[in-house]
């Protein structure tokens, strides 16, 4: 979940914790938990699965717009090690915790599809991440060497992530219980992470930081504008009757950097000058190996979906492996996510109306500090597991159809309106 913290390592000035989604688009899939893989059944398996593309029977074009409203936990302040002395604010035994709050909103997911006799064609935008984090650090103290109490640099951040998928997918029908499919994306991403350490006086040392323009001790920027291209591979094979599995595999894309880092007012070398500057560098986006199974009752009424996620977030840490962060000072865990999802079609309905629910398990993955220094422990400790409840509803007409989807859980709420038109 995370990536400019490396930056920490390099300036002491970054976000703790930037946050990732790889979930299937659309409504639809929202609704399901997730559990979309081994159905793939609509123009969003354009990216989900491109072997079930080959279930399309006419020409479709695919809308989705979704908005998240999400909570991200950062380390405001507090005692990084030691007890407080109980001067001004070095009071609070233990750390203080502060939420950054955000809200993104826009159409996530476009595409169009075009099948043929024993083969499909799909064009596809999807925003893979659309991200903001705001943090503030005011006062984190720690006991060091020879009984004397430190005062980490107080500090601001911003980060903004966007990445947005541009792809061409394509699935060929093997047999009648087998298809593949193949997909080519292009890349556009961009990551900005701007921070500023600020300097407190020795006769303010207790109290809390002003964040006066006069007291920039150190402003850094991470920044990496690139594109990349990657492809997926996928599968979608009816094994029995009523039953299918799913796989895909999905690259991520990798991008240039650069961390600059300059002197503020408050500094002791000149306002402006450079302190350090860090290019020619990567940073690796994790690649996906996804797995599926889906069940359809003998009436058509009822799905199940299940679906397993890998996803190799520890390549972040791997190509960070630089003048930013030691290896073994930092860990990104892999997490397998897993996803449920149950649907209910009212085949007598006209229009026909479908309702669905399911849930699924993120697994911590927030970069995380594990040596010794006691402040960059307190600034990126483990983060908890995130449960996922989903509801939704759809509407199909003849050549239309419309769905709504919710996602809840303790730190994002999202909700999504796709709509699939065909003729």
């Amino acid at each position: 979940m995370l990536l400019a913290a490396a930056g920490a390592a390099h300036s002491q000035s970054a976000p703790p914790a930037l946050e990732f989604s790889f979930s299937n688009p659309g409504a639809r899939s929202m609704g399901l938990g997730g559990a979309f893989l081994a159905l793939a059944d609509d123009a969003t398996a354009a990216f989900a699965n491109p072997a079930g593309l080959v279930q399309l029977v006419r020409p479709e074009f695919s809308l989705e717009i979704r908005t998240r409203r999400y909570s991200t936990p950062y380390t405001a302040g507090g005692r990084a090690a030691g007890d407080p002395t109980g001067n001004g604010i070095d009071t609070v035994a233990g750390l203080r915790t502060a939420d950054s709050n955000e809200t993104t909103s826009g159409v996530s997911f476009l595409s169009f599809v075009y099948p043929g006799a024993r083969w499909s064609l799909a064009l596809y935008r999807h925003q893979l991440a659309d991200f903001a984090l705001r943090t503030e650090l005011d006062g984190l103290f720690a006991d060091v060497d020879g009984g004397d109490v430190a005062r980490f640099l107080d500090q601001r951040t911003l980060t903004e992530l966007d990445i947005v998928t541009n792809g061409l997918s394509a699935a060929y029908q093997v047999s009648d219980s087998l298809s593949i499919g193949v997909g080519i994306s292009y890349f556009d991403g961009s990551v900005v992470s701007r921070g500023t350490s600020y300097d407190q006086s020795p006769e303010a040392f207790w109290d809390s930081n002003s964040f006066l323009p006069k007291l920039a001790y150190e402003n850094t920027l991470f920044s990496a504008d690139d594109s990349d291209w990657g492809f997926s591979v996928g599968i979608l094979w009816s094994f029995a009757e009523r039953w299918r599995l799913g796989g895909v595999y999905r690259q991520g894309p990798e991008f240039s950097y650069e961390l600059t880092s300059r002197a503020g007012p408050a500094h002791e070398q000149p306002d402006g000058s450079d302190l350090g500057t860090v290019f020619g560098q990567s940073i690796a986006f994790p690649d996906i190996y996804g797995a599926g199974v889906a069940y359809r009752s003998p009436s058509g009424r009822l799905t199940v979906g299940f679906e397993w996620d890998h996803v190799e977030y520890s390549v972040i840490i791997e190509t960070l492996d630089s003048e930013l962060v030691e290896a073994s000072q930092a860990t990104m865990d892999d997490v397998d996510e897993l996803h449920l999802g149950f649907e209910y079609v009212f085949l007598d309905a006209t229009p026909l109306i479908a309702v669905r629910a399911g849930l699924w398990r993120d697994p911590d993955h927030r970069f995380r500090y594990v040596g010794d220094e006691p402040f960059n422990r307190a600034l990126f400790p483990a983060g908890d597991d995130v449960m996922h409840i989903s509801a939704g509803a759809g509407v199909a007409f003849r050549g239309f159809q419309i769905d709504l989807g919710l996602d809840l859980s303790d730190v994002v709420n999202s909700a999504s309106l796709s709509a699939i038109y065909s003729f």
